[in-house]
């Protein structure tokens, strides 16, 4: 097993996949999308992880007009938050944010405000001081708005800014605002993060002695 230490100044962190387990409701929710509009359910799950909905809407169904997607979208958000069935928490998440107590950090999701409320209490999470969610940016990852904007906010360089991201839009977009990036679980590792860990109980939160923060992350 090798270890790979990290020194930044704030952490950015996704909701889903990275610290909350809610592939069920996801798998649920656009199969039965996927169903409707005669879409194979395999190659849209490739799509979906990461961003918007209504942004891999507009990937799965380019010729179709953006208010409808944002319609669609709307729709699907109001079905995820009320199905929480199967959402727990990825392992050691409660652990790794109890160890960024008082330590510059932000949620930085695809998600919308009421989405990742319900998502972090089904899994038993403390919501972050900051958050970025789908009301705060104007472009979904892949682009690097909500990364940039987490910064802004925190009043850090995005280059002293670590990423932990599952998806491959989420890791483009860290990496396109200029942040190194940890990918966590299975899907992360094929789109080229800095590390990967299998969940965040190989990540280990340390203060150095000029406030920032070491982070050893232990693959394998």
């Amino acid at each position: 097993m090798t270890a790979t230490v990290l020194t930044a100044r704030a952490l950015l962190l996704d909701m889903d996949g990275t610290l909350v387990n809610s592939d069920a409701v996801v798998e649920r929710i656009w199969r039965r999308w996927s169903e409707r509009h005669g879409l194979d359910g395999d190659e849209v799950m490739k799509v979906v992880h990461g961003r918007q909905g209504h942004a891999s809407m507009a990937v799965l169904l380019p010729d179709r007009p953006k208010k409808q997607n944002l319609a669609d979208n709307a729709r699907m958000l109001a079905e995820e938050t009320a199905d929480v069935e199967g959402v727990v928490e990825v392992p050691g998440a409660a652990a790794f944010l109890a160890s960024l107590r008082g330590l510059p950090h932000a949620l930085v999701t695809s998600a919308d405000v009421a989405l990742s409320t319900v998502r972090m209490a089904a899994a038993g999470l403390p919501m972050p001081a900051v958050r970025v969610t789908a009301e705060s940016v104007g472009a979904s990852k892949p682009d690097p708005e909500g990364f940039l904007k987490g910064a802004a906010e925190l009043g850090v360089a995005p280059a002293d800014c670590v990423v932990f991201e599952d998806s491959g839009a989420g890791i483009a977009a860290g990496r396109a605002a200029g942040m190194r990036v940890v990918g966590v679980g299975a899907r992360a590792g094929v789109h080229g993060p800095d590390a990967v860990v299998r969940d965040l109980t190989q990540v280990r939160v340390e203060t150095a002695a000029d406030g920032s923060i070491r982070l050893t992350v232990s693959g394998g």
